[in-house]
Order: C-alpha cells, then sequence, then structure tokens
C-alpha cells in the first residue's frame, strides 16, 4: 500500500489536468456540461487562474487576475506544456450564482460564495436558514463531484487518447 504522501504526489497531476478540460468543455463543449448538470444555466471562468509548468526542474507560474482579464496569457502558457493549477468559477442555476475556487491538486474548494439567503427575522427561522445554506454549499460539491466522475470515467477509457487529448491540443493550437 502506498504511504498517503507518495499517492498524493504520485496522482496530483489528475487535478491539474481535470481543471485543465473543465477549462477545455466550458469553452468547446458546454453542452456536456448541461448533460452533467441539467439546471446548469452556466460555469465560466471567474476573476482568476493560476497555470504552472515544470521546465527542466524550475516551475513556472502564470496567474490571471481580473473580472475581464484576457486569458491570451493562458493559451500561450497551455501551448507551452503548461496545466491548470487552480481556477476560480462562476457557476449559475436558475436565478442563483455561486463563486469558488478549486484547487488542482487537492480539488479543495475555497472562496465560496454562495446565492444571498432570506434574512432570518425569528428564532423558528434559524434552522430553515440553516438548512438552506448546507444546501447551497452542497450544490456546488455535487457539481464538482459530478464533473469528475465523468472525467474520471473518460481518463480512464481508452476516448482519453483516442479523442480528448487530440481536441485539447487543436483547442490549444487555434
Amino acid at each position: 500500500m502506498l504511504d498517503v504522501s507518495v499517492a498524493y504526489n504520485r496522482y496530483k497531476f489528475l487535478g491539474y489536468e481535470f481543471l485543465t478540460w473543465i477549462w477545455y468543455t466550458m469553452e468547446e463543449d458546454r453542452e456536456k456540461l448541461h448533460t452533467i448538470d441539467p439546471e446548469l444555466v452556466s460555469l465560466d471562468i471567474g476573476n482568476k487562474i493560476i497555470l504552472e509548468n515544470c521546465i527542466n526542474d524550475a516551475v513556472e507560474s502564470i496567474t490571471i487576475k481580473g473580472d475581464e482579464a484576457d486569458l491570451k496569457e493562458g493559451f500561450l502558457a497551455l501551448r507551452k506544456g503548461a496545466v491548470v493549477t487552480e481556477i476560480h468559477l462562476s457557476y449559475k442555476s436558475g436565478d442563483h450564482q455561486w463563486l469558488f475556487t478549486i484547487k488542482g491538486e487537492s480539488l479543495n474548494i475555497s472562496n465560496l460564495k454562495t446565492p444571498e439567503t432570506g434574512p432570518v427575522e425569528k428564532k423558528e427561522d434559524l434552522d430553515a436558514a440553516v438548512l438552506e445554506k448546507v444546501f447551497l454549499y452542497e450544490k456546488v460539491v455535487v457539481l464538482i463531484d459530478n464533473i469528475y466522475k465523468h472525467f474520471i470515467h473518460l481518463r480512464v477509457s481508452g476516448q482519453w487518447d483516442r479523442t480528448v487529448v487530440p481536441k485539447i491540443k487543436k483547442w490549444v493550437a487555434a
């Protein structure tokens, strides 16, 4: 059995590939996201994306920040072999919007901002407010979990090397 730290370091590339694949899917195959979450209105890059490229034992890190940031530098980094290591996402479902960040090496969700909830006016409303907030947090976790399941299914299938990787390479080169 692998030591936890050895396994973590050996397989963290999957998280980076996952985030890179999410970016590709948001740009080129949005319909796939709608099949994973039928209630999805949109899933877009938020105000930050970090890419890393390992070149001869040196790590090149590219951070793109800003609400209307140009992603040309990100594509250039992808062309040079970089992968997405952290991405801020904006998720819309129905009339609600969530903002959150995913880190590739651990798939941790951070900086989660949920839609506004109604004010708690009476003590009796507190339980309902807590349950509503839990539901709103869970919605993002379930979304990422379902997208990751789809990604892993693709990643271990023969489709990954035959069709998905060539499509991603074509997208990066375009």
